[in-house]
């Protein structure tokens, strides 16, 4: 798939939701049933559940001792009432960083789009479903939104950080996360691309920089904070609010940001917050 506006305008056409429309055109190239496709989507949704759940209750650090527990304490504060944010987005926030807690931790997730975005997507989309009550059939169709939008992303610029950068995993979650909302919503499919493009263009730039080599710091949390502005790109575009910069555009410009970013900043650990001092004291108290 070149270009996420094909899909709005086949969307539009056929009076189909985007994902209904993902879904027709992978079971046509992969030469499956619609059937088949959408029960092994179900599987992967099935999959976020699991370590939502896990995560939300897991305490125990990861091997290393960087991450485990935060999940836990979002909840908490939440479930007691605290929270300064409102229930669905600190929902959302610890949903997210449960599922990549359970990535660090060495446990079942869904690399969407990639293992260290994971927690997005999941964060995000449960939110959805629990606060409008939205029935599993619906959320499985929202995922091929999702997924439209990652191959999208994935032909015209990349999902690797070690290729582009953060921006590339940690932005292209959100933005995928953003579109599968608006549509889990009842957005329209221009809405889906609104939301996306409003999102992405919040990550732009953004490096990756694993402290010690680690998809852990700032990795986890950076889940966190990005299942939040997909939430909000996903507000602004039902009520309305458009990007300025297509789509395509802004997964275009991501690309090219991508290529210009050394390589200190992209995955080696060489730069950014792994060359920070203290991070170099934590690399060296690793095992």
């Amino acid at each position: 798939m070149r270009s996420y506006m094909d899909l709005v305008q086949a969307a539009n056409q056929q009076k189909k939701k985007i994902g209904r429309v993902v879904l027709q055109e992978q079971a046509s190239e992969l030469e499956k049933t619609a059937e088949e496709l959408f029960e092994r989507m179900r599987a992967n949704l099935r999959v976020m559940y699991q370590a939502v759940e896990t995560g939300l209750k897991k305490k125990e650090h990861s091997l290393s001792g960087l991450s485990g527990g935060d999940a836990v304490k979002v909840e908490q504060r939440r479930l007691n009432g605290q929270s300064l944010v409102g229930d669905r987005l600190s929902g959302a926030v610890a949903r997210a960083l449960a599922v990549a807690e359970v990535n660090a931790g060495m446990g079942k997730i869904v690399a969407a789009p990639t293992a260290g975005s994971c927690g997005v997507l999941p964060g995000v989309l449960l939110t959805v479903q629990e606060s409008g009550n939205y029935p599993e059939e619906e959320v499985v169709l929202a995922l091929f939104t999702a997924a439209g939008l990652g191959m999208v992303v994935a032909e015209r610029a990349t999902l690797a950080g070690a290729e582009g950068g953060c921006q590339a995993e940690i932005g292209s979650a959100a933005a995928m996360a953003a579109a599968a909302a608006v549509e889990l919503a009842g957005g329209t499919p221009e809405e889906t691309a609104h939301a996306a493009a409003i999102t992405m263009k919040s990550f732009l730039g953004l490096v990756c920089d694993p402290v010690a080599g680690l998809v852990e710091v700032p990795c986890i949390k950076r889940n966190a904070t990005a299942a939040v502005l997909a939430l909000t790109g996903a507000e602004m575009a039902l009520a309305g609010v458009k990007s300025a910069i297509p789509l395509d555009e802004v997964i275009d410009t991501m690309a090219l940001i991508g290529r210009q970013l050394p390589c200190s900043l992209r995955e080696t650990a060489q730069g950014g917050l792994a060359a920070t001092p203290t991070a170099r004291k934590i690399q060296l108290t690793l095992p």
